[in-house]
């Protein structure tokens, strides 16, 4: 059974840190490209960062709203990717849903709310 479970939302202050991590099961991790999203009420989700699989060589992209600020990185052994989230500001507030995609196959968590207000 495929799962991707987010973890380290929550509530910080403009400026702030956090790290959301996603551990995966069920599938190959190794073998998949693996992203973050993230979307607000009524808008479409959209790519924050993104890292490809190990074959593809672990390459990162991000979004220009975020570069220099959020991290994306992966630990093969733990089958987990993370993202470490810093300078945030409020128009970082939204649910961030984690990404697992080979080819035509795509996977998704079930998303965790990061709040940034003071």
């Amino acid at each position: 059974q495929v799962q991707l479970v987010e973890s380290g939302g929550g509530l910080v202050q403009p400026g702030g840190s956090l790290r959301l991590s996603c551990a995966a099961s069920g599938f190959t991790f190794s073998n998949y490209g693996m992203s973050w999203y993230r979307q607000t009420p009524g808008k479409e989700r959209e790519l924050v960062a993104g890292i490809t699989s190990v074959i593809a060589g672990s390459s990162t992209n991000y979004a220009d709203s975020v570069k220099d600020r959020f991290t994306i990185s992966r630990d093969n052994a733990k089958n987990t990717v993370y993202l470490q989230m810093n300078s945030l500001k409020p128009e970082d507030t939204a649910v961030y849903y984690c990404r697992a995609v080979r080819r035509s196959t795509v996977f998704w968590g079930q998303g965790t709310q990061v709040t940034v207000s003071s």
